[in-house]
């Protein structure tokens, strides 16, 4: 299917150069580093959690903007981050690899954190290759072709990710459970990690959906329970707000890494091959800033485009074959950022100079 994308001449010989780019050849390369290491992902999500709710904890027990509570905030948000990125990873994982994985990371981060793995099942819809850049792909949006007031929109959603996250499972749950029609409802139209607005997901119907009611259910207790004990002022509500916040930073965190995955230059028609590798980014240099923007490899968009079954703790090595073996004109390496900043920075000048020559075009 990938390959088939290639065949359509693209007119001018450099066009000619991109379309040698030959995916076969790619694999050939990294054909060795697809097997996942079980204690590699056990050993990082664990050391992880553990720092996440240490800090959390240190957080909690400072006085508000005390030395204490701002060390813990930063370490808490950022680890948080990391620990709900390894969603990203298990939507890869093949069906049936590592269910005991699956189901700790569901049950140990997944639930306190309102973010159970099925609301990301719909991810592969970002790598179907008819899909991506269109407006069934719920991960993409045309940022990039402006106007800039998009991108300030984006980010003006950030501080209700907590609250839609709240009102999805402490209220719809619970609505959900009155009818299957209105579960299947719910299930299409507020199950999806998404900043695509008006993407819709597929709820096969033959699939099995008990562990989705079962989450669900775990998380509607969970904020019944607290909701509960914040009324009954056994809970302070400095204790909601200072979670709240966290929440917001940790999401947010994931909000601001998302817009240098992406160019988003596409404005809804089906893309090539090609165009979908130039389209996504490999942020290199500023190790340390880089490493905690982009954990769990996030950092070789482009690289889980070519081979998105490739384990993150693989991606490091196999960015390195590929940018030693491949040619100079490669797409591959006309994805390179030097940072965040420039990634960011050329989105922005983007959408500013693409909703101008589209004005001009009118």
């Amino acid at each position: 299917m990938i390959e088939a994308l290639c065949d359509p001449p693209l007119g001018t010989q450099a066009a000619e150069s991109k379309q040698e780019f030959s995916p076969t050849q790619a694999r050939i390369l990294v054909k060795d580093l697809f097997e996942h290491s079980a204690r590699i992902y056990w050993t990082d999500f664990l050391l992880t959690l553990f720092v996440a709710y240490g800090a959390v904890a240190l957080y909690l027990s400072g006085p508000i903007f005390s030395l204490r509570c701002c060390i813990g905030f930063t370490v808490a948000a950022f680890a948080l981050f990391r620990c709900g990125v390894f969603i990203h990873e298990i939507a890869h994982i093949p069906q049936g690899r590592m269910p005991l994985f699956r189901a700790a990371w569901n049950i140990l981060f997944g639930i306190p954190a309102l973010m159970p793995y099925f609301m990301y099942k719909c991810h592969l819809d970002h790598h179907n290759p008819r899909h991506f850049g269109t407006p069934r792909d719920g991960e993409y949006l045309s940022l990039g072709a402006g106007p800039v007031r998009r991108i300030v929109w984006y980010f003006l959603q950030v501080p209700l990710l907590p609250a839609l996250g709240i009102f999805r499972f402490l209220i719809l749950t619970p609505l959900a459970f009155l009818h299957p029609r209105l579960r299947r409802w719910v299930w299409k139209q507020a199950s999806s990690f998404v900043i695509n607005p008006t993407y819709r997901r597929t709820v096969p119907s033959d699939e099995r959906h008990g562990s989705w009611i079962a989450l669900e259910a775990a998380i509607f207790l969970e904020l019944a329970v607290f909701a509960f004990l914040l009324f009954s002022g056994r809970v302070p509500w400095s204790i909601f707000v200072e979670l709240y916040v966290l929440g917001m930073a940790a999401a947010g965190l994931n909000w601001v890494r998302t817009i240098a995955a992406h160019g988003y230059r596409n404005t809804g028609a089906t893309m090539s091959f090609v165009e979908q590798i130039e389209d996504s980014n490999t942020v290199i240099g500023q190790p340390l800033l880089t490493e905690l923007l982009f954990p769990v490899g996030l950092r070789y968009h482009c690289l889980h485009h070519l081979f998105p079954a490739l384990p993150y703790h693989s991606m490091g090595i196999a960015h390195r074959r590929l940018m030693a073996q491949l040619p100079a004109d490669s797409p591959y390496r006309g994805t390179m950022r030097r940072g965040f900043l420039e990634a960011a920075g050329e989105l922005w000048r983007s959408a500013s100079t693409g909703y101008a020559t589209a004005r001009r075009k009118r």
